[in-house]
C-alpha cells in the first residue's frame, strides 16, 4: 500500500509540470495570435487609408476636368495629375511678366470654373511661375534672374484671376525659376515647354490652435 501511495505521490509533480508547460504554450500562441492580427488590422488600415487617398484624388482629377471643360477641349491648357498647365508664350512674350491679350483672354474663361471648382472644396489653388534655363540679364534688365522673372509671371496670373473672379484667399503664387524643367533645356522647342505656368489645388492648411 505504501508502494502505491509513494507512486502517487511522485506522479503528481509530473502533471503539475506538464499543466505549467501547456499553459505556458497556451499562453505564447495567444500572444502570437493577438500579434498577427494586430499586424493585419494595422496592414488593412493603411491600405483602406491609400484606396480613400486615391479615391479622393481621382474624384478631384473629375471635378477639375468637367470645371475645365471648355478651356480643355480649344487645347490650350493641358490637365495632368492635377496640375493645369500653360504654355508660357500663350501669356507672356520672351523674358516679359506682362500679360498678352491671348493670355488675358484665357485666363478670364478659366476664371470662373476654377471659382466654381474652390467654392465646394477645402482646397487652394497655387499658380506656380516656371522658365528655362537661359539667363535674363543680358536681354532684359528688369529681371534680376530666372527666379525674380518666374516670380513676376506667377504673380501676374494670380492677380488676373483674382480680378477676374477667384477669390483672393484661395489662390497663392510660387516661383520655381529654371528648377523642374518638363523637357530638356539643350534645344528651342524644349525650352519653350519649359517656359510655362501650372495651377494645382492643394489643401487648404489647418488653422492654428489658440493657445491657452
Amino acid at each position: 500500500m505504501n508502494e502505491i501511495d509513494a507512486g502517487i505521490d511522485h506522479a503528481a509533480p509530473v502533471w503539475a509540470v506538464f499543466g505549467d508547460l501547456m499553459s505556458g504554450l497556451l499562453g505564447a500562441f495567444v500572444l502570437i495570435l493577438v500579434g498577427v492580427l494586430g499586424v493585419q488590422l494595422e496592414l488593412v488600415s493603411t491600405l483602406e487609408a491609400e484606396i480613400h487617398k486615391r479615391q479622393q484624388e481621382e474624384q478631384r482629377r473629375q471635378a477639375l476636368e468637367k470645371a475645365l471643360a471648355g478651356p480643355l477641349a480649344s487645347g490650350r491648357v493641358t490637365l495632368d495629375n492635377g496640375k493645369i498647365g500653360i504654355s508660357g508664350s500663350v501669356l507672356f512674350a520672351l523674358n516679359s511678366d506682362q500679360l498678352q491679350p491671348e493670355g488675358r483672354q484665357l485666363l478670364q474663361t478659366l476664371a470662373g470654373p476654377l471659382a466654381a471648382y474652390l467654392g465646394t472644396r477645402n482646397e487652394m489653388l497655387m499658380v506656380s511661375g516656371f522658365t528655362d534655363d537661359m539667363p535674363v540679364r543680358g536681354s532684359n534688365h528688369q529681371f534680376a534672374d530666372n527666379w525674380e522673372l518666374s516670380a513676376q509671371r506667377a504673380l501676374t496670373v494670380t492677380r488676373a484671376l483674382i480680378e477676374t473672379g477667384v477669390p483672393a484667399d484661395a489662390i497663392f503664387a510660387a516661383a520655381f525659376g529654371a528648377q523642374q524643367p518638363v523637357a530638356s533645356n539643350d534645344d528651342p522647342q524644349g525650352r519653350a515647354r519649359n517656359r510655362r505656368v501650372e495651377m494645382a489645388p492643394v489643401p487648404r492648411s489647418a488653422p492654428a490652435q489658440p493657445h491657452e
